[in-house]
């Protein structure tokens, strides 16, 4: 098992955040990491999207949405081929602060070829998880200043 965590503090409430982070027919305007999704955010729905991290291969993914809590969680599972090859489980916790919202990403790795992508998976998957970070809190932000928030 291997397991990634990013988090970054955003200008903004929950539900703004929560309405940027879960409106993933959108990623594609501003998500440098996950470039396209296409599905609906709902527990045991499946999605379908490309990750692209930087420095790295694109890949498509169909992972199911295993937790939806509104405003606080949003969960999805995957893996690559056949279950226990590579699997990832990608999770984002939202925490409001006194500023704003905190937002947590991470993804819990496991399956056999985790140790031969340990590497991998350190240096692009974890850049990929900063510039969305940093992509989301620029694209809540902007969309909270057009609505005059």
């Amino acid at each position: 098992m291997h397991e990634l965590h990013s988090q970054i503090e955003i200008d903004a409430t929950p539900e703004e955040v929560w309405r940027v982070l879960v409106d993933v027919e959108r990623y594609h305007e501003w998500n440098p990491f996950i470039v396209d999704v296409h599905g609906v955010v709902q527990h045991g729905a499946r999605l379908r999207m490309v990750m692209h991290p930087p420095g790295g291969r694109a890949v498509t993914l169909k992972p199911a949405v295993t937790e939806v809590q509104p405003k606080q969680v949003f969960e999805w599972w995957g893996h690559l081929v056949v279950r226990g090859l590579f699997d990832g489980r990608h999770r984002f916790e939202l925490e409001p602060t006194a500023r704003g919202t905190r937002v947590a990403q991470t993804e819990t790795f496991t399956g056999i070829l985790v140790p031969l992508l340990r590497r991998s998976l350190d240096t692009h998957t974890a850049a990929g998880f900063e510039l969305m970070n940093h992509a989301l809190k620029a694209q809540v932000e902007r969309v909270r200043a057009t609505a005059g928030a």
